[in-house]
């Protein structure tokens, strides 16, 4: 199918979040429908509780009264959502549901959008491409996965400047 799956938000009774995932997955299966809702989940966190000096972890639903659903919006999946027993209706104004953006799928912890590797080492040397130190070269000294920043060293006004940046401000010089 040409089309992909995106992630939509499904309001529900209080309480029923499990049960609506239940229902729609066997739904899914019933009529083989796998390809158009690939995936239901109701997002939890590990909440550590405490009751006196007894402390126990208790997995808590972060959205209550919401399911998350990967699908691909036709009038079938719509209709087998929307008449699931315990749905309310999909979050979006008027009957149009709204996927959610990669940036809210990435933020709300629901899947992790795969980014790209970083291509450089320390050592590498660099051209600034783009932003307030465009035009500048220099060595990169640091690479940070998480942030996606790389440091490069550039030598301004005769001294070593280390300069933090995003990488895809930077290329490779040869």
């Amino acid at each position: 199918m040409a089309e992909e799956a995106k992630w939509y938000v499904v309001h529900t009774y209080s309480g029923y979040e499990n049960k609506v995932k239940a229902n729609i997955e066997k739904s899914v299966e019933n009529r083989g429908i796998s390809d158009l809702i690939t995936d239901v989940r109701v997002p939890t966190e590990d909440v550590i509780e405490k009751k006196g000096d007894a402390e126990k972890v208790v997995k808590r639903k972060v959205f209550p009264g919401y399911v998350i659903i990967k699908m691909i919006m036709t009038d079938e999946s719509w209709f087998i959502v929307r008449n699931t027993r315990g749905v309310t209706g999909f979050v979006g104004p008027g009957s149009k549901p709204v996927p959610l953006s990669d940036e809210e799928v990435e933020r709300m912890g629901v899947e992790t959008i795969r980014m790209a590797a970083i291509d450089f080492t320390v050592g590498d040397e660099v051209s600034i491409k783009s932003g307030p130190m465009e035009g500048f070269s220099g060595k990169i000294t640091n690479i940070d996965e998480t942030t996606r920043k790389v440091n490069v060293s550039v030598s301004m006004f005769g001294r070593e400047t280390p300069v933090e940046i995003d990488y895809t401000q930077v290329e490779r010089i040869n």
